[in-house]
């Protein structure tokens, strides 16, 4: 089976969120078929509403700083599923997607034929197994995996971590995670293990709570990240530098919450005893794509893939720090599972101008059902993202935001 014909099928299986099996005996039994490959490697579990991709990545960075070969599992994909699975910042390459696929796949079909498995693992359930085949294959010392959907029961919560690190935690995913923070939070701290250390970042009272009453009960120890004091802040439209408990870290990554991610990352590795030199060239190397990334200068163009309010607070944050004298030009785009009134309510007014789209998924939300839940003045549609770029405005920058599947439809246009 060749690439296209891997993720014709993946897609088959359903949409990851709307299928999402949340539950770890199908999983469980495959990692046993498989050898354990989750298990041929140290492993950081990452959990958190917003910023659990970036801050993944920035300790793979460090890890990397370290003279470590270090694999990252993160979801979703911007543009191809191969962004998912990457070893030592190199996606994984379509002929060996193809070839974990059908290493995991053929090893379900023969499952479903003995009868000792109940269905075909999930599209999320596939890729993740693929991601853990395909590190053992490539030897790698680390795997930083992200959760992909809460973290008690989801699909990567069969690791034994050597670290598990929870970034802020808010309302998102309701629908499977509950409706209260309380409830959310709780999800979220299942991915604790009995004595694996946690990092903790800024959290609000009641997830604090929940995670810190979890911890106590599987006798983790909490790192809090914010017994590291910011000071010396200096930040710009494109990154920051500050210290916390004296390391001197510059962040590459915009955003006032990529500082609060950077040093939770900071108090991870430090954690995994990584030397300050390491730490500061890990975090001060990472990328990540799609989130406050500009990718055009003549005019102005930013990614980023705000898609519940907690991330449309931080990009409103960031526009009014850096742009609040620019014509703003959003473009946006949503499906129909997020809080799209509360989002839209967060940006809207900030945009001169705003074109409404819908990226190209089954469960994207019609543009014309945006705009009647929070009216803009001067609003358009377009077709795509590919319509909405080629839109003519009268703008000094423009962000492109909502769906993380629209930031990767026009970062698939813009960037070569």
């Amino acid at each position: 089976m060749n690439y296209p014909e891997s993720v014709e099928y993946l897609y088959s299986l359903g949409n990851e969120i709307r299928t999402a099996k949340l539950g770890l005996e199908r999983m469980t039994i495959l990692a046993e078929a498989l050898s354990h490959p989750e298990r041929a490697y140290s492993v950081v579990h990452v959990a958190g509403t917003n910023g659990k991709g970036s801050t993944s990545a920035m300790i793979a960075s460090g890890l990397r700083a370290d003279g470590h070969r270090v694999g990252l599992y993160t979801s979703p994909h911007l543009v191809e599923p191969t962004e998912r699975i990457a070893v030592d910042g190199k996606a994984i390459s379509a002929a060996d997607f193809s070839r974990a696929f059908v290493h995991v796949h053929e090893t379900a079909e023969r499952m479903l034929l003995a009868g000792t498995l109940d269905a075909h693992p999930t599209y999320f359930e596939t890729v993740t197994l693929m991601a853990f085949w395909w590190f053992a294959e490539c030897g790698v010392d680390w795997a930083v995996i992200e959760v992909g959907l809460g973290g008690r029961l989801d699909a990567t919560n069969i690791v034994t971590p050597q670290l598990c690190v929870i970034t802020p935690v808010d309302y998102d995913h309701e629908a499977w995670l509950g409706k209260s923070l309380d409830s959310i939070a709780f999800e979220k701290a299942g991915i604790l293990k009995t004595g694996v250390p946690v990092v903790m970042g800024p959290q609000r009272a009641v997830p604090r709570d929940v995670i810190e009453r979890r911890a106590e009960t599987v006798h983790a120890p909490v790192l809090d990240a914010t017994a590291w004091p910011v000071a010396g802040l200096k930040m710009d439209a494109r990154g920051s530098r500050f210290s916390a408990a004296g390391l001197e870290i510059q962040c590459p990554l915009a955003g006032e919450h990529q500082v609060e991610n950077a040093r939770t990352a900071a108090v991870a590795l430090h954690a995994l005893e990584l030397t300050p030199e390491q730490i500061q060239a890990g975090i001060g190397a990472t990328r990540w794509p799609g989130r406050l990334e500009m990718v055009q200068v003549n005019p102005e163009i930013w990614l980023d893939g705000a898609h519940n309010p907690s991330g449309a607070r931080a990009l409103a944050a960031y526009i009014n720090r850096f742009h609040k004298e620019r014509r703003i030009l959003l473009i946006y785009g949503a499906m129909r599972d997020k809080s799209v009134e509360e989002i839209a309510g967060v940006l809207f007014p900030l945009a001169d101008e705003l074109i409404l789209t819908a990226p190209g998924q089954t469960r994207a939300l019609r543009p014309e059902a945006i705009l009647e839940m929070e009216p803009h003045p001067r609003a358009r549609f377009a077709s795509g993202a590919r319509a909405a770029l080629a839109m003519k405005h009268n703008c000094d920058v423009v962000f492109v935001t909502g769906s993380l599947y629209l930031v990767g439809e026009a970062r698939a246009i813009l960037v070569q």
